[in-house]
């Protein structure tokens, strides 16, 4: 039986981070992964996803490109070229975790992990080992951090089938385009695939049960969102559930019932499922061991201790908000708290969350209606991308930035983000979050000019009524 000081069972952000950490601090370490190393969101999320959108963001260029005084005729796009391009790209980034963790001497065990005991686990299903890697065999750890991640939800009678009834696996590698679809679902996944087919010419439908898009988000920013979408020929049906479907040959048969109970049939050509995802805690050994799980999840406490003695979950596994960032974050606490290092817990009102469509939406912290439920009383400050020169440059002057304060201490509660670039804008407000900054600092923090930051200034002085530039 080989021994470690630690290992991590899964490659994923969370998994192949924390492995590096712990070898970093000096534990031998080894990582078991089954399939790919990356995991789910390097080869088949949040990675290839944004090369997809990339495609579809210049293509889009491309047909508007006389609004910026350039000619390009009969713009075109090949398929199977994008779809190309995403799995090098993948491809590329899952060699670079193999070299990471080679160059920083972690053992890759290649198989699926069962606990067996406390501190054990039997590794099997080796068949895709790369030759003459580490395989199947029992491995000995003080330290065992499940880092298993997730994987689509599947709800019933949206089973998925790889033609007609896709998950995002489906998703990413089409073999031709389908002229219409529906999008179950209006989460980041779901917008993002929306946004990337409607980018493409595919007449895309949303439906989302809740009342509003993106649901997670600042309900104004929804709003703005839905606004946004349409015009750019979405068709989003907000309180509304898929009742069935009835598949055909090559279509499927839709019918779906809003909330005030009324009833409708569309045909679309293909479903795409993005109802959420589920923690992978099935066939590990948890049972066995007493593991405490909930809805899907294993039970942690701050520093990803299950209730087991020596076992961890960090990761998409061990919950909300299911974010590679999150998960990498929660693996560097994880491990260095093993390692005496007293790091601080993580505190999940400042994890900020991106959404890629186009519009690209971002926040971090509160939204206004949550600050007021958690008791705040709250000054808002918004400012708009047609009130900025670079996003007019751009050609980029829908979007919106708004900022939650807390009245009483000046204290920054969360931010709000939707237009071009906001991905990259909201780790400015992340930081001040984490600085506990308040409006007052940030008003006499000088932002460059000419950029898109300048509107996250604005938009605290709009708080005070004091916005220069609308």
């Amino acid at each position: 039986m080989s021994q470690y000081d630690v290992i991590v069972i899964g490659s994923g952000p969370g998994g192949y981070v924390t492995a590096i950490r712990a070898a970093q601090l000096g534990f031998k370490t080894a990582i078991v992964e089954a399939k790919h190393l990356g995991g789910i969101c390097l080869n088949w999320g949040c990675i290839p996803t944004k090369a997809l959108l990339r495609s579809a963001e210049i293509y889009q260029f491309m047909k508007h490109a006389a609004a910026f005084g350039l000619k390009v005729d009969n713009a075109s796009f090949d398929l199977e070229a994008i779809v190309k391009r995403s799995r090098g790209v993948s491809g590329q980034l899952n060699s670079g975790v193999g070299f990471l963790l080679k160059k920083n001497k972690v053992d890759v065990i290649w198989g699926r992990a069962i606990l067996t005991a406390p501190g054990r686990i039997v590794v099997t299903g080796t068949d895709g080992a790369p030759k003459g890697a580490f395989g199947g065999g029992e491995y000995a750890a003080k330290h065992i951090i499940m880092a298993t991640g997730a994987r689509p939800r599947v709800v019933p009678g949206l089973e998925p089938d790889g033609k007609l009834v896709w998950t995002y696996f489906d998703a990413l590698m089409p073999k031709s385009l389908p002229k219409t679809m529906l999008v179950v679902g209006s989460g980041a996944i779901g917008i993002e695939f929306a946004s990337f087919y409607n980018a493409l010419g595919v007449d895309v439908t949303v439906v989302e049960v809740m009342d509003r898009v993106l649901p997670v988000e600042d309900a104004e920013i929804s709003a703005f969102a839905k606004k946004s979408f349409e015009k750019l020929g979405l068709k989003i049906h907000c309180g509304t559930k898929v009742l069935g479907l009835v598949r055909h040959a090559d279509s499927v048969t839709a019918t779906l019932e809003d909330k005030a109970g009324v009833k409708r049939e569309i045909i679309v050509d293909r479903v795409i499922s993005a109802v959420g995802v589920v923690g992978n805690v099935e066939n590990l050994g948890l049972e066995k061991l007493g593991v405490k799980t909930e809805r899907g999840c294993i039970v942690i406490d701050e520093f990803g201790r299950s209730n087991v003695p020596g076992l961890y979950a960090i990761g998409d596994v061990a919950g909300p908000p299911m974010l590679a960032h999150k998960g990498e974050h929660e693996g560097i606490i994880c491990i260095e708290a093993i390692a005496g290092k007293h790091p601080h817990p993580m505190d999940k009102t400042k994890i900020p969350a991106c959404t890629y469509s186009q519009p690209q939406v971002s926040s971090v912290g509160y939204t206004e209606a949550k600050a007021k439920e958690a008791g705040f009383e709250v000054k808002v400050g918004r400012f708009p991308f047609v009130g900025n020169g670079k996003a007019i440059a751009m050609g980029e002057s829908e979007g919106l930035i708004k900022v939650v304060f807390d009245k009483k201490t000046g204290r920054l509660l969360g931010a709000h983000m939707i237009g071009a670039d906001v991905t990259e804008l909201i780790q400015g407000y992340t930081v001040a979050m984490n600085l506990e900054t308040t409006e007052e600092e940030l008003i006499h923090t000088v932002f460059p000019h000419p950029t898109l930051s300048e509107m996250m200034h604005e938009a605290v002085l709009d708080s005070e009524g004091r916005a220069i530039h609308v």
